[in-house]
């Protein structure tokens, strides 16, 4: 990205990040918690450390601004120009998935506001309100960064202030003490796999499209303010509408289950409360699918798909369709496939950002981190890069040895690791632990040579 356009400062993050993560799917989040039996306490704990999870965001963004470029057109120094490949189709489908998810739940909160006026007619509502909000989406798609800024932060307030009303209503509701002297869950098989759902949900969802919005930035932005506004953008609004969602599945235990959780928020608050928060959170995901939407267009590119902006619009549209009328209208269920998606490219997707973050630390002191040369194709950049890949494939096999959804499950996903939530652990760890060995070792064996003295043989 040229110089004279990377104008942008760390407080711009926080807007995004903050807008981005203000949608309706954290209440769901907050109730997903609770249906692991835990108390109070443990529910706050998942919360806390699954947020917690923006500080990777944060720490990739930091390769934004070293490197003017999208998230992974710099994966390619990492994973070579065609090994970027396989994380990269994972990230995509990562994306269009969440724009997806999206879709589904602005419909749901659509759906949810249409049968206030019309109860008799729950298809036509719900179709209607699917083809309301994909539109919405690809408007907003078509509008620069600049204008997508200034709407995100409005929608933040408006969105961010509805919720405070929700939260107050509940917390004039809530039995305290009830909530606190509820017994201690299991923490191998509620607290794990209640956090490794959020971490998946939220800060990891994001971490394949860090630098998209960090390259604007400045060279000479500090590394902490982008860290810190990454983070706290991300992990305020997450925290507060988890909370609330943990508040409303202890009055409504079928939240968490509900086909239509939106609806049920809805059946909980007052009309003239539930028609402004229906509004602005439909409006919020409007803005949260439209980042997927531009990051899964970037991605397309760094696929070697040069598609026109228009055309890749309409190929996640047509996803985006095919996969709203599967949940809404065929299979009628939106937990289990929405929990087999998260953590399913969740896998790929953690073993991905244990690699790139290895490189990170490993070459933090090279100047420059992101050469040109090796994020186009060119004679002199790496094709393939066998260790980075080797180990995505490593990290990525681990996770799926210890996965449990409702469509897969590991061979290692059963005894006493039935449902433990392993598998994010798994494929982050053994990833970005076993590349960041053999950058140490190669950079050793290099610092072994530059020392040696000249005609002094190697054996």
């Amino acid at each position: 990205m040229p110089e004279s356009e990377r104008t942008g400062h760390a407080r711009q993050l926080f807007s995004i990040w903050f807008a981005a993560n203000i949608g309706v799917l954290g209440i769901v989040y907050g109730a997903i918690i609770v249906s692991f039996g835990m108390n109070a306490a443990q529910s706050l704990l998942a919360i806390l450390v699954g947020s917690a999870s923006f500080l990777l965001v944060g720490a990739l963004s930091l390769a934004g601004r070293d490197g003017g470029a999208p998230m992974m057109t710099l994966s390619r120094k990492v994973f070579g120009i065609y090994g970027n490949l396989l994380p990269n189709v994972v990230g995509w489908f990562s994306l269009v998935g969440w724009e997806t998810i999206t879709v589904i739940t602005g419909t749901l909160a659509l759906q949810a506001l249409f049968t206030l006026f019309w109860p008799g007619a729950p298809v036509t509502t719900m179709v209607v309100a699917m083809v309301l909000m994909m539109g919405c989406i690809i408007a907003a798609s078509l509008l620069g960064q600049a204008t997508l800024v200034v709407i995100q932060t409005g929608a933040s307030f408006i969105f961010g202030f509805l919720t405070l009303v929700v939260a107050a209503l509940l917390i004039s509701h809530t039995h305290w003490r009830a909530e606190w002297v509820r017994p201690t869950g299991s923490w191998l098989r509620g607290f794990v796999p209640a956090t490794s759902i959020v971490v998946a949900g939220t800060g990891l969802s994001w971490a394949n499209a860090a630098a998209d919005y960090s390259r604007y930035l400045r060279r000479d932005v500090s590394s902490w303010s982008i860290v810190a506004a990454t983070t706290l953008g991300g992990a305020i609004p997450t925290i507060g509408l988890m909370v609330v969602g943990v508040l409303l599945a202890s009055q409504v235990p079928s939240l968490a289950s509900a086909a239509n959780p939106i609806q049920v928020i809805r059946a909980v608050l007052p009309r003239w409360a539930a028609v402004p928060y229906l509004l602005t959170a439909a409006g919020g995901l409007v803005v949260e699918g439209d980042l997927s939407l531009y990051s899964s267009g970037l991605n397309l590119l760094t696929m070697f798909v040069p598609l026109a902006r228009y055309k890749t619009v309409i190929i996640d549209a047509v996803i985006m369709a095919a996969g709203t009328v599967y949940v809404v209208l065929v299979r009628r269920a939106f937990l289990g496939p929405f929990e087999s998606f998260i953590v399913l490219l969740g896998v790929g997707l953690a073993s991905w950002a244990g690699v790139f973050g290895a490189d990170q630390l490993a070459h933090r002191h090279d100047h420059p981190r992101y050469p040109t040369f090796m994020l186009v194709p060119s004679p002199s950049a790496r094709t393939v890069y066998w260790p980075a890949v080797g180990c995505w494939i490593l990290g990525t096999a681990v996770g799926l040895l210890f996965t449990s959804s409702p469509w897969f499950t590991g061979p290692l996903a059963r005894g006493v690791f039935a449902g433990s939530g392993l598998e994010l652990v798994g494929a982050f760890g053994s990833a970005g632990i076993g590349y960041w060995l053999i950058e140490r070792r190669h950079a050793a064996r290099a610092h072994g040579k530059m020392k040696r003295p000249i005609g002094v043989s190697g054996q």
